[in-house]
């Protein structure tokens, strides 16, 4: 499964799932730290990688409804 972490999941929890066989790339380590959730979702959707968060703000769908999020250049 491809993933993407978000800044509040550390390196170990990236190893942890790359170990399990997993294609992990992390906010830090591409260096887009406090994007807005809007671009970060965008850009997931462009890499077509799931996003692994703790962030509650994600899970909101009147902010993010899963029928309307397109795919659109950052």
């Amino acid at each position: 499964m491809r993933l993407k972490l978000d800044e509040n999941l550390g390196e170990s929890i990236a190893q942890m799932l790359r170990d399990a066989g997993h294609d992990v790339q992390t906010v830090f380590s591409q260096g887009i730290c406090s994007v807005p959730d809007t671009q970060l979702i965008q850009i997931c959707l462009q890499e077509e990688r799931c996003l692994v968060s703790l962030d509650m703000d994600f899970a909101n769908p009147l902010r993010f409804p899963h029928r309307n999020i397109e795919v659109s250049s950052y």
